[in-house]
């Protein structure tokens, strides 16, 4: 069946992480999304080990492959006059541009949003960047661990022994590029009232401070800075990873009666009567005995088997499971969160539709792979088609990148 955004055609400039990521999941829902990618061709794509090999000396690795499926590829010089213009043409009846440029590049090009309403005056023009075009800050290049930094992130990760850590996935890349999706939709929702388009200034480091919850409230009101804590969490106990006797586990509790049902199931209802333990406030002031007493308490438990007890009482447990365990779960099965297509894996797409649904239909594209298909659905021509690709306009193999060395293409 189609998807949700089947009809949405989206133009998608931009590389790495945010913008591919925002424009996969319109991808993910049926937009048919165009990947124009510059003569050297995305930087992920060499992103790797592991690569995917393709046989013929080119390869592509996995941070590319996991988030550019259900796109067409278009190898595009846009520094080059004849470039923009075949961009120009691509755009008529496109709804959405998706770039990621630094502030100011698609000005000079004469493609920035006021010239670009003017031809276009229902186009979503979302760009993505570091930390906007303006502020001290203006124009500066922005990658995820540096948001992280700067944006409060890593200061509120880790523990007081190793100090501030960098968030092993980039939640501000990802985040941003939800935050995109999400704001893409609402103008698209906001056209059909006033029929008109507008510019979306998505930046790293907004995105990265509005993932700061609930730390940033607590300091909003309190005044006092957030630390880093580890794994409890900041406003409630018990909230934290315990050792079993055959794995590691996490327990949270929400309120006062969650709490009470726990220690009831532990076979220690008498901890909720610890006027020590009474509230989450008291529990909070006595974390650390509240913390060691759970610990002694499960220690000698099998914590898988401990986990299920929990949760089918309806307590808030899990067991703490390595990437390759969550990919066999058989949840993840039973929710359909592993696509496969051929060779091609992937997580699948998580929002699920009773009559649309969305997820991978096509594997991520090779660089260019779509070119000339692309240039005829919208009117070009075999002749400018060739003469395009003559001038090195039109670009089907990568330049400076992506071909294996010599050595060790028999490998």
């Amino acid at each position: 069946m189609p998807g949700a955004l089947s009809g949405l055609k989206v133009i998608d400039l931009s590389r790495v992480l945010g913008g591919p990521y925002c424009t996969m999941i319109l991808a993910d829902h049926g937009a048919e999304v165009i990947k124009i990618e510059p003569p050297q061709g995305d930087e992920t794509r060499d992103w790797g080990p592991p690569f995917r090999d393709h046989g013929d000396g080119t390869r592509d690795a996995s941070y590319f492959l996991g988030v550019n499926r259900n796109k067409v590829s278009l190898g595009l010089d846009l520094a080059r006059e004849e470039g923009r213009a075949v961009l120009l043409r691509l755009l008529e009846g496109a709804d959405v541009l998706v770039e990621n440029f630094k502030p100011g590049t698609m000005e000079k090009w004469g493609l920035g949003h006021e010239a670009l309403k003017t031809r276009f005056p229902r186009l979503i023009h979302c760009r993505i960047s570091g930390f906007g075009a303006d502020g001290p800050l203006g124009g500066y290049p922005g990658y995820d661990a540096i948001i992280q930094a700067m944006a409060g992130l890593m200061s509120i990760n880790g523990t007081p022994e190793t100090g501030p850590v960098r968030l092993a996935t980039p939640m501000v890349d990802l985040g941003t590029g939800l935050y995109s999706a999400i704001a893409i939709l609402m103008a698209l929702y906001e056209r059909e009232r006033s029929g008109e388009g507008q510019f979306l200034d998505m930046t790293l480091y907004d995105c990265g401070m509005a993932l700061l919850h609930p730390h940033a409230a607590n300091y909003l009101l309190s005044g006092r800075r957030p630390v880093a804590t580890g794994n409890p969490h900041p406003n409630l106990a018990p909230y934290d990873k315990f050792r079993t006797r055959t794995c590691e586990i996490f327990i949270g509790t929400g309120n006062d009666a969650t709490f009470r049902k726990m220690c009831d199931l532990l076979g220690r209802p008498d901890l909720a009567e610890d006027a020590r333990f009474a509230t989450n406030a008291d529990r909070l002031a006595n974390r650390e005995a509240l913390s060691a007493i759970v610990q002694e308490i499960v220690a000698a438990e099998d914590g898988h088997a401990l986990c299920a007890r929990l949760l089918a009482a309806g307590l808030p447990a899990g067991p703490v499971l390595y990437v390759d365990e969550v990919v066999a779960a058989p949840h993840t099965a039973a929710r359909n969160m592993v696509a496969e297509i051929g060779w091609y894996r992937a997580l699948n797409t998580p929002i699920k539709f009773s009559r649309t649904p969305g997820g991978a239909r096509t594997a991520p594209p090779r660089f260019g792979e779509h070119g000339e298909s692309v240039l005829a659905a919208h009117g070009f021509g075999e002749g400018e088609i060739a003469a395009l690709k003559a001038a090195g306009v039109v670009v089907t193999e990568r330049r400076g990148a992506g071909r294996r060395p010599a050595a060790k293409a028999a490998e």
